[in-house]
């Protein structure tokens, strides 16, 4: 995988950085006597083009780049970046870090040598390679699919956006990393009006991905999805309120996953004894139904890394099986405080933050129930389709989650749409009353961005249709019956 756009310090750049200059610099890191220190290189380009009112209102692009250096000594950490390749730049930002361990006696580096990654990005063209009209064409076509599927559509805003990040680790001890990911991501949104009544409704995928992701998920086809949704809704009814049975829908139903229970798991939280999980390692903390990984290798998934932040390469992290906790996602320092090494989940936003244990691509395995015998199974509850927006309590698991698409089941049929849904609960409790698993497992379309400590990162989230047995659904209507 090649673009036009380079990182100045890749192989061949006009500022390479190889492992002699990355030793020099780890060298001055560590003089203050700094156990361990680490360089963090960032070459960032992003692209982004907004479609409103049948015309194309915004199309921008940006280039970052700057070097962060980490220096660590005991459990206190020094860091500082620069913005800057000169070598006097980056010496002075390992400078400044270094003071961290001012006093201490200095250690040297390991010699440095470059570790090869795996390549999990099926990507042939970068979308940022491809001229703008090809992608405002994009956005006219879903445009116009949207307008014409349905008089009651008002309004259709569509965005695209893209990027490439390149990245280049080196460490005291001795590891050095590069690579390079790319990122796309669609989305179309649309308003629908009835009488007064207006409802939205809204699609969108992408991930490590080009431009052919469009071959297999067309512009049309997103916009059929957000007609459908925003059509349906104008005919919710006021959603019901109370205790019952919750069916989440597979794939995009997976982030109810990663906020109420994944998040817990990072290994930063167990630490610092702030998550429910603290402690709690060789426990049942879920239904033995519920077998969670946290899997970076994925091909093309917008969680997925070849090497985090930390120089590390990721694999398929197992975290609860068959109910059982059996880890959680280690950075290099949490890893350490615990006795075990880093598993690859070390992840930043940019070159001016530092790492921290973050999820890549969470996900719930799939059971072995067909997904109709599962809504079957319900006399009278909730089918959550599409998740909006949220809120957590790491501490104790507690959540709220409102869907933007839900449906009335009764007498195990989905029947009314409804409006107005909350699903109020609590993260352990709710996988402990998991009780029935479908075999219809999905990743979700790439469109989720996970924040934590004032820092963003892509993920991907993924599960099965699930029964929870017992929730609470905070609506305008009280439940009877």
């Amino acid at each position: 995988m090649t673009g036009r756009y380079h990182a100045p310090f890749a192989e061949r750049g006009s500022h390479e950085i190889d492992a002699d200059l990355a030793s020099r610099l780890l060298r001055v890191a560590l003089e203050q006597g700094g156990d361990y220190a680490d360089l963090f290189w960032e070459y960032s380009v992003s692209g982004s083009y907004g479609y409103d009112e049948e015309i194309l209102k915004s199309a921008r692009r940006a280039v970052s780049m700057g070097l962060g250096v980490r220096v660590m000594k005991g459990d206190a950490t020094g860091y500082a970046y620069c913005e800057e390749l000169s070598f006097d730049a980056m010496k002075r930002a390992a400078e400044t870090a270094a003071q961290i361990a001012a006093g201490g006696s200095p250690v040297a580096p390991q010699r440095v040598a470059v570790r090869h990654a795996p390549s999990r990005y099926p990507v042939t063209v970068e979308s940022l390679d491809i001229d703008g009209e090809t992608k405002k064409a994009i956005l006219e076509r879903a445009d116009r699919a949207a307008r014409a599927a349905d008089p009651r559509i008002i309004r259709v805003d569509a965005s695209l956006a893209e990027g490439v990040r390149e990245i280049l680790i080196a460490n005291s001890l001795g590891q050095m990393a590069r690579d390079r990911q790319p990122m796309m991501r669609f989305g179309i949104r649309v308003i629908a009006e009835d009488a007064g009544n207006r409802q939205s409704g809204s699609s969108g995928g992408g991930g490590r991905v080009g431009l052919d992701y469009f071959e297999t998920h067309s512009p049309e086809w997103h916009a059929e999805q957000a007609v459908r949704q925003a059509l349906v809704m104008l005919d919710a009814r006021e959603a019901p309120a109370g205790e019952m049975d919750v069916v989440l829908g597979p794939g995009d139903s997976g982030i109810l996953l990663h906020e109420a229970v994944g998040h817990g798991l990072e290994a930063d939280f167990n630490r610092k004894k702030t998550s429910n999980y603290s402690g709690r390692v060789g426990e049942e903390v879920a239904s033995e139904l519920c077998t969670v990984v946290d899997d970076a290798t994925l091909e093309g998934s917008r969680g997925s890394i070849n090497v985090d932040d930390e120089g590390q390469v990721p694999t398929r992290s197992v975290l609860i099986e068959n109910g059982v906790l059996t880890g959680y996602m280690q950075d290099r320092h949490s890893a350490e405080f615990f006795g075990t090494s880093s598993d690859g989940h070390g992840r930043r936003q940019s070159f001016r933050s530092h790492p921290l244990p973050r999820m890549t691509n969470t996900m719930l395995l799939g059971g072995t129930d067909a997904p109709e015998d599962i809504i079957a199974s319900v006399n009278r509850g909730v089918y959550a389709k599409k998740f909006g927006g949220g809120q957590v309590d790491i501490s104790n698991g507690d959540f709220v989650f409102s869907l933007t698409e839900g449906y009335l089941i009764e007498d195990g049929k989905l029947t009314a749409p409804l409006k107005g849904v909350n699903l109020i609960g609590n993260g352990p409790e709710a996988m402990r009353k998991v009780v029935m698993l479908g075999h219809d497992f999905e990743v979700s379309d790439g469109i989720w961005t996970c924040g934590k400590d004032g820092q963003s990162v892509p993920v991907g989230v993924g599960c099965p249709t699930i029964k929870i047995a017992s929730m609470t659904v905070g609506g305008t209507q009280v439940s009877g019956g």
